[in-house]
């Protein structure tokens, strides 16, 4: 795992200075500290931090073709490596390396732009074409690996995979994008392919970005989801636990320690049983615990590390750790409100004490339909088909609006929500299930001449746009597909790849092969989802010779802490501080009083106003960040 930043001339052959791309690299150094390269030439600057994980003596990078011809700099596993190195060496290709980067500037070779759909793995790569004096930049399939770029002023494009990478070059502007912080506040991320500076964008998973001398750069998608589509199938779970052990096995290839992060929840614990099942050792398996018992997952895992004579260690989280709130703009780079983060840093931290590489349960939900939510909204889809569009809009709509509020309730007694959801088309209901804040809420904190300047700009659509995307798509897999282009890359991913590279230990995500989660999408509905195992339900059930009943068939906990509690507890101080944060009250974005009555009504108890208040003290934190980088003053100038 490693770091890559680049700069090309689109308008000629410019010789770049050294210490720019030097600096880029060496704000990433936590991604790659095993060592750094580059590879300069007139209008081209390469270049490469590295965490040695495979062919630690000659996996050197930028690395190039004999002949000088390809160059590559690469982030990230090719896990069909081999499998691709045998077919070039049948047409003649001599390696000089045992890496996965070197099938890399091969493949180039024999396939051009073909190579990518070829790729089982996670990767962000720039691939420079001398001969075609052509740049290629590309991300993996679900954007595992992150991927940044800007073109200056000046024409030279940039990129890096991370913002701070970027945002060493004072040629490229750090003004706010308007229509970013709205989606932020929408969903607590902020989506493909903005990011929270308006000239940065995020190249979207999937995708590759060519560009030429004296041209423009083109985008195209290499690969989609909804290629892979086929008839609602039915497979044995045998068959689908064969699929994953397949992808973990591919997983454990490195030539230094792999454990995994064990949660006790389905997925994880089910990676850490097939990897035992694999391993010639004990695992060393890493979790993390909370004080609150309704939330601590750790008696599961430690009984799932048990059974395979793990070697387990867990960690508690507590408020104090929340004091990484100010630290997370320096390792997210921009606002990110998922709260879980602070966990998953803590995990990751734990983890690299033992092990360089550690395999997740990340993919699980979105590939066998897991999440809660899809049930609620099969549910919402069968109860539609009997209830006219007019009679929701008319009746269940305005009922919405009188009916109690019930956040502190669990969802399925949430009855002002589900009659809002029901009054709704399903597209805009999803929405309204994934986002952080609906618009209603957004609208009370957001100030007014904030809205007027978003000119009409939706947030909404992100999703609603995925969502109804046109393929014969049932109501779950519209649900599934929609969070694997905008929640599972732009928060699932983003989350695991900056938690675990700021501590140098690189994620590998079996549940993320595409022959898995391919297989998990086509799947029936009710093999997903069934009254008697719930979500993922051939999963389970094909687990049951692997795993507890209990750990199998147990309420979904999640990975969140008590943060609400916490709120009216040991955080309730900063909480009830944040109105007067002078970056919030100079941006102009919030309206501080409805700051000051949500934190105060959270505070006594009398409504649970969590979310949006963890979203507007991480947005400070970032604010103040942003204003240490320097300019600040004219970023904010945007907006006043």
């Amino acid at each position: 795992m490693c770091a890559i930043a680049g700069l090309f001339d689109t308008k000629g052959s410019r010789r770049f200075d050294p210490a720019r791309l030097r600096a880029m690299t060496l704000a990433m150094a936590h991604r790659g500290p095993d060592g750094a390269g580059e590879h300069l030439e007139p209008g081209v600057a390469l270049g490469h931090r590295r965490l040695a994980i495979i062919d630690l003596a000659g996996g050197a990078q930028p690395m190039r073709s004999p002949d000088g011809a390809v160059t590559v700099t690469f982030n990230g596993e090719i896990y069909n490596f081999r499998e691709l190195r045998d077919e070039l060496e049948t047409s003649g290709a001599q390696f000089r390396t045992r890496s996965d980067t070197e099938v890399l500037l091969h493949g180039w070779r024999a396939w051009g732009e073909a190579l990518f759909a070829r790729l089982e793995g996670m990767f962000a790569l720039a691939l420079w074409d001398a001969t075609a004096q052509q740049l290629v930049l590309a991300r993996d399939r679900f954007g595992k690996k992150p991927l940044h770029y800007a073109i200056e002023p000046t024409g030279v494009l940039a990129f890096a995979s991370e913002i701070k990478g970027l945002t060493q070059l004072s040629e490229i502007s750090r003004d706010l994008d308007l229509f970013a912080v709205e989606d932020f506040f929408a969903y607590g991320y902020i989506p493909d392919p903005r990011t929270i500076y308006r000239a940065i964008r995020k190249l979207p998973p999937a995708h590759l970005l060519v560009v030429g001398r004296c041209g423009a750069p083109r985008i195209r998608a290499y690969w989609s989801l909804l290629d892979h589509l086929a008839s609602p199938s039915v497979i044995s779970p045998e068959a689908l636990i064969d699929n994953l052990r397949l992808a973990v096995r591919r997983r454990l290839v490195s030539d230094v320690p792999v454990g995994a992060l064990l949660s006790g929840g389905v997925d994880s614990s089910a990676v850490t049983a097939l990897m035992a099942e694999a391993a010639e050792a004990p695992v060393r398996s890493f979790s993390i615990g909370f004080a609150d018992p309704a939330r601590d997952e750790t008696p599961y895992a430690l009984a799932v590390a048990a059974r395979y004579g793990a070697r387990h260690e867990t960690r508690e989280v507590s408020p104090a750790d929340f004091e990484l709130v100010d630290r997370l703009p320096q390792i997210f780079d921009e606002p990110f409100g998922d709260v879980s983060a602070v966990p998953t840093l803590a995990v990751c931290a734990h983890a690299r004490r033992g092990v360089t590489v550690a395999l997740s349960g990340d993919g699980g939900d979105e590939a066998v339909g897991g999440y809660r939510r899809y049930g609620f909204h099969m549910a919402q889809a069968r109860l539609r088909r009997y209830v006219p569009g007019p009679v929701r809009a008319g009746v269940l709509g305005p009922l919405a609006k009188i009916y109690p509020r019930g956040a502190w309730l669990p969802r399925p007694l949430r009855g002002r929500t589900t009659l809002k959801e029901l009054s709704l088309d399903p597209a805009s209901a999803y929405v309204r299930m994934v986002q952080a804040l609906p618009r209603e809420i957004r609208e009370r904190l957001l100030t007014e001449d904030f809205r007027r300047r978003l000119g009409g700009y939706d947030a909404d659509e992100v999703v609603r746009s995925a969502y109804s995307v046109e393929a014969p798509l049932d109501p779950l897999q519209r649900a599934q597909y929609a969070d694997a282009v905008t929640y599972l890359p732009g928060d699932i991913l983003v989350k695991t790849d900056r938690a675990s590279m700021v501590h140098s230990l690189e994620l590998r995500s079996p549940m993320l092969d595409q022959g898995f989660f391919v297989a998990g999408f086509n799947l029936r509905p009710d093999l997903k989802r069934s009254r008697l195992r719930g979500g993922k339900a051939i999963l389970k059930q094909g687990l049951e010779a692997y795993l507890p009943r209990e750990v199998l068939y147990r309420p979904k906990t999640g990975f969140a802490p008590p943060i609400s509690e916490w709120l009216r507890g040991p955080l309730r101080d900063r909480m009830l501080a944040l109105p007067q944060s002078a970056s919030l009250r100079e941006c102009g974005v919030l309206e501080l009083d409805e700051v000051r009555r949500m934190a105060e009504t959270h505070a006594a108890g009398l409504a649970d106003n969590s979310k949006p208040l963890w979203l507007v003290w991480v947005f400070a934190a970032f604010l103040q960040h942003a204003g240490e980088l320097g300019r600040a003053g004219e970023r904010l100038a945007a907006w006043n």
